[in-house]
Parts: structure tokens; sequence; C-alpha cells
């Protein structure tokens, strides 16, 4: 699985995924356990959701210019 979760999707996934759960254990629900699925998704940087749209919020490596090797006289 290549990852398709960036940095700050991360962490905002955790969050949420913490506050559902927190949420569903004050209230005393079970969908609170809701909750498992953005910690998961966030935990290992894959979304499966977004593979049929394309969408990726990681960054993209950057590009390195080509050096050609210089010849020795």
């Amino acid at each position: 699985m290549k990852p398709n979760v960036g940095g700050i999707d991360r962490i905002l996934r955790i969050l949420a995924g913490l506050a559902i759960l927190g949420v569903g254990y004050y209230f005393k629900s079970w969908w609170g356990l809701i909750g498992i699925v953005p910690i998961l998704t966030g935990a290992f940087q894959f979304c499966p959701a977004y593979l049929p749209f394309g969408l990726s919020t990681c960054a993209k490596p950057e590009a390195k210019p080509e050096t050609k090797p210089e010849s020795k006289p």
C-alpha cells in the first residue's frame, strides 16, 4: 500500500478519532467505536476512500536536477 495520507491530514485524523472515541465513551455509546477508523487511517497513512478518486495529501518528492558527469582531461 502506497501512503496517501500526509502530515497534517494524519494528525487531524488521529485527533478526530480520539475525540470521537472520547465522546462515545462519555455518552456510553457504541457509536464511539467509529473513531477507530480515522485513528487507523492516520496511523497507517493510508485511506482506502482516497483510491477511487486518486487523491493524496502526501508531499510530493522534489525533483532533483540531473547532473552530467564531468569528464576528466
